[in-house]
């Protein structure tokens, strides 16, 4: 059984060598430009509310941000959350940043036109609570956007992950078909997008399986 002061130290740990990983801190052009490039074919072109959720350092809110749209992110960890507001402020564009549980975002009843999240629902204790709880946060004809996989390895560059993570329940990740299963009752619209040949994403070819579940409420 995980706990989330045991996650959120895990990731605190994490933070300062988090955009090492190259689909992270997305730091070379080409993968930069990829990513922005998704993110373009998934979104509306006019600007949005986004609720990013675990948001780590803010690399897809700042990509979002370029592109017009007014963010928000909510990470469990302080200091994923200090770096994501620092790379906006430094990049001199807006963005919104909070501290929270992104199962249950901290948000009061906002809603947003968009929900995205990338590679956090193997670390959730309950990920179908949490995928309720995101489709109540959007606007009717929202939109939902999960990047996610099944992964060879949950740990960051080898480090295992926090004590009992083996129990939850998508522990390694989750199939495409598995998360379609679980996300189509929710939902009005939904299509998987392959990613896994999509070498620039991730700083290079990967041979676990990867994807993009969009769906419209």
């Amino acid at each position: 059984m995980t706990n989330s002061s045991a996650i959120k130290a895990y990731w605190d740990a994490a933070a300062d060598t988090f955009d090492n990983e190259p689909d992270h801190g997305l730091n070379a052009e080409h993968t930069r430009a990829a990513w922005a490039a998704r993110l373009t074919s998934w979104l509306p072109i006019t600007p949005v509310s986004v609720l990013d959720v675990g948001c780590g350092t803010g690399s897809l809110s700042k990509l979002l941000a370029e592109a017009g749209h007014h963010v928000t992110g909510v990470d469990l960890a302080p200091k994923m959350v200090d770096q994501a507001q620092a790379k906006l402020r430094v990049a001199g564009l807006e963005g919104r940043f909070l501290v929270g549980d992104a199962a249950n975002p901290p948000t009061g009843g906002e809603q947003f036109d968009v929900l995205l999240s990338r590679h956090l629902v193997w670390t959730l204790p309950d990920p179908e609570a949490a995928l309720r709880e995101w489709t109540a946060r959007l606007r009717p004809g929202g939109l939902l956007v999960l990047i996610e996989g099944r992964w060879r390895e949950a740990g960051q560059s080898g480090v295992p992950y926090v004590a009992g993570a083996e129990t939850l329940p998508w522990h390694g990740g989750i199939t495409a078909d598995d998360l379609t299963a679980a996300v189509r009752p929710l939902v009005a619209e939904l299509r998987i997008e392959d990613l896994t040949g999509d070498a620039d994403l991730w700083g290079g070819p990967v041979a676990d399986e990867r994807y993009a579940l969009i769906a419209r409420l």
